[in-house]
């Protein structure tokens, strides 16, 4: 496994990290996550991502119980806040009190007095952005929390909470978490350009687009048993996403996979960490199998011409 810098920050993490979205404390129990957690830490992976909100809590407690166990020196642990965590008026959002009152549950569910990593799970409007700024370092002076983030901020958000920073002196966002997979560029654009001049990292989810990039989805036939799209209760956002023609250019990129001896999902990975400013790509697991698997893209180096070759594929 090899490690980058969170952004200009001198944090490093693993190239794939591990998600616990639609899983953990969800979807399967706590001796598989268990398992998983324990795989991807044997392999090198030192960046486990989590959220408040991921199954009201539960995903936090099975991945604080799971890396109990191993030294707290040894890994980065990242979660997240704003998504409402309650009915009441002041369970959502970036405000002081909440920003307050939800790092201390984390802390309490993940078991550890310190979050490595506390990113603003999505951009609150109703809050001024220099209260949530403020919050956030006096959580840092507290060593509550060691280095702050956000998740699905656009760029002129981003631009404001760098120009606050600055002005006032605060510690300063390091990382970025937003969607990015050969189907969805978005953050190429203005994103990346912008954060790589910042030192802002990117920390991309959904590197696989919910599992259309391995390959197992094909043209013209049913979803295979046992898939997230043949399950009702897990299919919501991924059956609009498979089309015919993604599923025509998966089977085209296999090609390319096989002549550099790469699975499809560790074409895709590798794909995502051609560029410098991606600090490292989580991936979800449901088996310990598929983290080992993933895993192998780690250090791969496309050449020039698979990549030329592939955007072909992707543009046409």
């Amino acid at each position: 496994m090899l490690y980058r810098r969170l952004g200009s920050s001198g944090l490093k993490v693993s190239e794939l990290s591990l998600g616990s979205w639609l899983t953990y404390g969800g979807a399967i129990d706590f001796k598989q996550s268990e398992l998983i957690i324990d795989k991807a830490y044997e392999l090198g992976i030192n960046l486990f991502d989590t959220a408040n909100v991921y199954h009201k809590g539960e995903a936090e407690q099975v991945v604080g119980k799971a890396l109990a166990k191993y030294p707290r020196t040894s890994y980065v642990l990242a979660t997240k806040v704003c998504v409402p965590m309650g009915d009441g008026p002041n369970d959502r959002g970036l405000s002081r009190k909440h920003i307050r009152e939800q790092c201390e549950a984390s802390l309490k569910r993940l078991g550890v007095d310190y979050i490595d990593l506390y990113q603003c799970h999505r951009y609150d409007t109703e809050t001024p952005l220099e209260e949530t700024l403020r919050a956030l370092d006096d959580l840092i002076t507290q060593g509550k929390v060691l280095y702050t983030g956000v998740s699905m901020w656009k760029a002129e958000q981003l631009i404001d909470g760098i120009h606050i920073a600055k002005s006032l002196n605060l510690d300063r966002i390091i990382s970025n978490q937003p969607q990015y997979h050969m189907f969805r560029r978005g953050i190429e654009k203005d994103i990346v350009p912008l954060c790589k001049r910042e030192g802002i990292g990117q920390i991309v989810y959904s590197p696989l687009a919910q599992g259309i990039l391995t390959g197992k989805y094909k043209p013209g036939m049913p979803f295979p048993d046992q898939s997230r799209a043949a399950d009702p209760a897990q299919n919501g956002a991924i059956v609009n996403l498979i089309t015919e023609e993604q599923l025509i250019k998966v089977e085209k990129l296999g090609t390319i996979a096989e002549r550099n001896e790469l699975s499809l999902a560790q074409l895709a990975l590798a794909w995502i960490l051609r560029l410098d400013n991606i600090s490292s790509c989580i991936i979800g697991a449901s088996r310990p199998e598929q983290v080992a698997e993933n895993a192998k893209a780690s250090g791969v180096k496309l050449s020039p011409q698979d990549i030329q070759e592939i955007e072909a594929i992707l543009s046409a």
